[in-house]
């Protein structure tokens, strides 16, 4: 396994992070812990959830899930760096839910029973909250610091001018503000370049890719359809507005002799702006198979042909769409 710095951190990670999103809706609790095992064998330490994972709402079916297997021992804990998540309601009480200091101390406590552990070594805020002040947040986040249940702190689904009101905020408190960023971002949805990116790279914060194979679309989906496997009608619905791209992109991968899924990984992590593309698998097989997306060595002319089929910005806002 691969491992770097989480953004400007001493935090060295996995350059894969196990995400557990199916665990409990998709994926039974005794798979969960086969893969979060192997997950540890293959070298994987950073392991994401979330308090509104599972599928039930208010349960956290997911957290307790790791919890479960966390508190199996065995040094499970120690070498697990473990993230979730706040933001999502999580009851019908009107502050059961965003990022009020009160539902910040709430839910911390909350995923820590779940998780059946002390701390939580990163703390992400799911979701901007355009209705909470920074100084609130901040406030919560550097109580929460202080008294050691939480390590770092990340964001997901931030722009990037809510990145700089952030960071900016924190280096007026003396507090190191987000070490992180969750963004949607794969090779068809790359918003993201624009200004999320920069933003990440000027304050050091680690970019975290969620959904890197599109839910799917770039996971060989044209390859499953002709085995005759059924795929989600989302997905299907999804394929058929960007067909001619995935029936390129597939070609491509043929000639590489790589499967859809793993060059869709490898070309997340040729970005130096990624840290750790979240996977999500379901089985212990789709585990095993990522790792030789960290093998892949994309040429100069294959990103060329990747960025061929899947058009970005091409630069960062504003030279994007304007000089």
């Amino acid at each position: 396994m691969q491992y770097k710095q989480l953004g400007r951190t001493g935090l060295r990670v996995s350059r894969l992070c196990l995400g557990t999103m199916n665990f409990g809706p998709h994926t039974t609790e005794t798979d969960a812990f086969a893969i979060m095992d192997q997950a540890l064998e293959m070298g994987i330490n950073l392991f994401d959830t979330a308090n509104v994972y599972g599928g039930k709402r208010g349960e956290g079916v997911t957290e307790q899930i790791v919890g479960r297997w966390l508190a199996q021992g065995g040094g499970r804990r120690e070498r697990v760096v473990l993230a979730t998540k706040v933001y999502g309601d999580m009851g019908d009480g009107p502050n059961q839910g965003r990022l009020s200091s009160l539902n910040i101390r709430h839910a911390c406590e909350a995923s820590l029973r779940r998780l059946q552990t002390d701390h939580i070594d990163l703390y992400q805020m799911h979701h901007v909250d355009r209705n909470t002040p920074w100084e609130e947040i901040w406030q919560a986040m550097e109580q929460l610091y202080r008294e050691g249940k939480v390590l770092y702190v990340g964001s997901s689904n931030f722009a990037g001018w809510h990145i700089t009101a952030a960071q900016e905020l924190a280096r007026q408190r003396h507090f190191m503000g987000l070490v992180s960023e969750q963004s949607l971002y794969h090779l068809a949805a790359r918003t993201v370049e624009l200004e999320v990116i920069p933003a990440c790279e000027h304050y050091g914060l680690g970019l975290l890719p969620w959904s890197p194979l599109g839910g799917g679309l770039l996971g060989g989906i044209l390859a499953e359809q002709e085995k005759g496997r059924r795929t989600e009608r989302r997905i299907t619905e999804r394929l058929e507005e960007h067909r001619t791209q995935i029936e390129a992109y597939e070609r491509l991968c043929t000639e590489l002799g790589h499967h859809p899924a793993n060059v869709a990984l490898a070309w997340l992590l040729h970005n130096k702006a990624v840290t750790a593309p979240i996977i999500g698998p379901r089985t212990l097989d789709q585990l095993l198979d990522t790792r030789h997306a960290l093998d892949i060595q994309l040429t100069k002319e294959v990103m060329d042909q990747l960025h061929a089929i899947f058009p970005g910005p091409g630069k960062p806002a504003p030279e994007a769409y304007a000089w």
